[in-house]
């Protein structure tokens, strides 16, 4: 049978894009050598939000007396927590089976391997024993965690000594020291919980800051929530070893040994391009990531990659617009994939959530902006529900179109609001267009417009 799609990976960017492509009328077949869902459904997104909303229930109800409820002996039950992730993540599974069997999308378990393009023009995939034959591929082979070459890594790994976001995420007992080399997103939100679950928690990052690109003053405010907390941080310092039972690192030209029951190795993440064959058809890489254009095409017709193995933005939803960017290209549609307006959060207590330019990118771009913030008490449902809560909305206009740029805030329902300033950057909408816009009363969203008048 030749098949008008062959997918090549079964998570976000992968199994949407089967679904849209099942839903057009094409023969589909999708290849995942792992579990339908990947990283984000399996070992990232789903599982991390389970765990960081039972920490929140927790630090709620051990901290409830300013808000004048008192409880007495108040635990975390992680395996508790463990097991209802579990059940939520097969749950999921199981709706994307549902979504591929309605779709008639044929879904095979295996490794795949490009072997090549036959004489008649169509790409060939190899599954275990079995070759698939394709007009067209669309590749989503998500990431992988990226592992340090250094002393003491990989033997870690192999005794349980060292994590990665797979492993930490079905751990049974919570270590009594842990720590975690990398102050980026994931290692943030495991800290995060891990503390609230009653881990001495060292975050180690090589940076002077954490959470990556977040605004650097939002970045700085959560630091200090995490720090209340109990967190403690090493910037600017660098890990040279894992030994036993100690992460062994540099600060200021002095040596640290930190000693820990559990390392989180969580650095980064890189494309999953290797073994795939790629170099059968000649798709082109960059720095190890799929090349692809505005439409998700390859150099190579008909081939087509969507979420983190392209590279450019490693976030589930992100891969959820490529894959179906790729798609309409595929069905003769004109759709191209637009970067510039894609939130980012961390789900941690507080929240923090982004989307645009922040004043740094702004800045090296030679964008002339007006920056305006307001602490969220401004919102009155904020101060309700967050006592003593230090959080901030941030928000850039171009001084040209006074159009807005950039919104950055960190408090609760952060996430849940950032999606209305995406809409207003993607609209390029106006500081007076947004003035018009009228917000439910009470809530905390009201922010973005007490801060749009201060323009």
């Amino acid at each position: 049978m030749l098949y008008e799609l062959i997918v090549i990976g079964g998570g976000p960017a992968g199994y949407l894009a089967a679904e849209r492509a099942g839903q057009s009328g094409l023969t589909v077949l999708l290849a995942e050598k792992r579990t339908l869902g990947g990283v984000c459904l399996n070992e990232g997104c789903i599982p991390t939000k389970t765990l960081l909303y039972s920490a929140k229930i927790s630090d709620n109800a051990r901290f409830g007396e300013k808000y004048g409820v008192k409880a007495a002996d108040v635990t975390l039950d992680h395996e508790a927590v463990i097991k209802r992730k579990n059940k939520v993540v097969r749950n999921l599974v199981a709706g994307v089976k549902a979504k591929m069997r309605k779709n008639n999308v044929t879904v095979v378990t295996g490794e795949a391997y490009i072997a090549g393009r036959n004489p008649k023009g169509a790409y060939e995939v190899r599954v275990g024993d079995a070759v698939y034959r394709g007009r067209r591929l669309l590749i989503a082979t998500g990431s992988v965690p990226v592992l340090p070459p250094l002393p003491g890594v990989q033997e870690g790994l192999k005794s349980g000594f060292v994590m990665t976001n797979r492993e930490i995420l079905d751990l049974m007992e919570v270590p009594a020291d842990l720590v975690v080399v990398g102050g980026g997103v994931i290692g943030l939100e495991m800290a995060s919980y891990y503390q609230s679950a009653g881990s001495n928690v060292t975050v180690i990052e090589l940076l002077d800051h954490i959470a990556g690109n977040t605004d650097p003053e939002i970045a700085q405010i959560l630091l200090k929530n995490y720090q209340k907390k109990g967190i403690r941080f090493l910037l600017s310092t660098k890990v040279t070893a894992i030994e036993d039972k100690a992460v062994v690192c540099e600060s200021g030209g002095e040596t640290l040994r930190v000693e820990a029951d559990k390392v989180l190795m969580s650095i980064g993440r890189r494309a999953a391009t290797e073994g795939l064959g790629l170099e059968n058809i000649g798709v082109e890489l960059e720095r190890g990531r799929i090349k692809t254009d505005s439409r998700c095409q390859t150099n190579v017709p008909g081939v087509y990659a969507a979420g983190d193995v392209n590279g450019i933005s490693m976030l589930a939803h992100t891969a959820y617009r490529e894959s179906e960017t790729a798609v309409n290209n595929m069905l003769g549609k004109k759709d191209i994939m637009r970067y510039h307006a894609i939130p980012s959060v961390i789900y941690t207590n507080p929240e923090v959530a982004g989307v645009g330019e922040t004043e740094q990118t702004a800045a090296e771009k030679g964008i002339e902006f007006e920056v305006k913030k307001l602490p969220m008490m401004y919102s009155g449902r904020y101060m309700a529900e967050n006592e003593g809560g230090d959080g901030i909305c941030k928000i850039l206009v171009d001084k040209e179109h006074k159009r807005l740029i950039g919104v950055h805030m960190i408090g609760n329902y952060s996430s849940e609001i950032i999606y209305g300033a995406a809409l207003m950057i993607e609209m390029e909408m106006r500081v007076d267009d947004v003035k018009e816009l009228v917000f439910p009363h009470p809530t905390v969203s009201e922010i973005i417009r007490e801060t749009i008048f201060e323009f």
